[in-house]
């Protein structure tokens, strides 16, 4: 996810959008099915990764226009970008997390709902490899666990389970608030939309 050394050209265009230039080309490649905690964990994490870099990258190309890569010489900008992908990731993380738990609960009796703090924590863990911020790490975890106090695993995958990293996305967004105004329906769905791909693609790999 994160950039450990400075920030160029090159290194944007090689590291930061191998998931957005990649996603064009994601349909052809073979689907694994995910058959138990470990198979989700690794289903959560990348798909939350891809969803947050696609959507963020796509809104500031947009936003940008066309020469939005000459953009990145700004190490201000790509202080901000990289603040902000690290934000959106980690809700995304909680949204995919508290659905695919919610969704095994209700429709195949999981009960070791446990799990689902165990993953989101590890995957945090993970990140700090990657340069995840420690204050966003430490912010995730506290909004995760009351995000737990609050659920209900009943109903949560089928009440707006996404809505959460759509508002992040449209909060941590590195452009000018006069401009997010304007686009708030339109970000919010661009990511909602993603989000329900996602869905589907779960529901048809679960094999628990």
């Amino acid at each position: 996810m994160a950039l450990k050394y400075r920030f160029n050209l090159k290194d944007i265009k090689l590291v930061d959008f191998k998931l957005y230039l990649f996603s064009l080309f994601k349909v052809f490649i073979p689907k694994k099915k995910i058959k138990n905690i470990k198979d989700l964990k690794e289903f959560i994490q990348k798909k939350s990764a891809w969803v947050s870099q696609v959507t963020l990258y796509s809104y500031l190309k947009t936003r940008m226009g066309t020469k939005y890569v000459l953009h990145f010489d700004n190490e201000i900008l790509l202080g901000s970008i990289n603040k902000a992908k690290w934000n959106i990731y980690a809700v995304a993380l909680q949204d995919l997390t508290l659905f695919c738990f919610s969704y095994l609960n209700v429709f195949f009796n999981y009960q070791d709902i446990d799990n689902a703090k165990l993953i989101y924590e590890n995957i945090l863990e993970d990140e700090k490899s990657n340069g995840m911020p420690t204050d966003i790490i430490e912010k995730g975890k506290k909004n995760f666990q009351e995000r737990l106090q609050k659920i209900n695993w009943k109903t949560h995958c089928s009440n707006l389970p996404f809505n959460d990293s759509a508002l992040s996305l449209y909060e941590w967004a590195p452009i000018a608030d006069e401009l997010k105004i304007l686009d708030r329906k339109i970000v919010l769905n661009s990511m909602i939309l993603k989000w329900d791909n996602i869905q589907k693609e779960f529901i048809k790999l679960i094999k628990f």
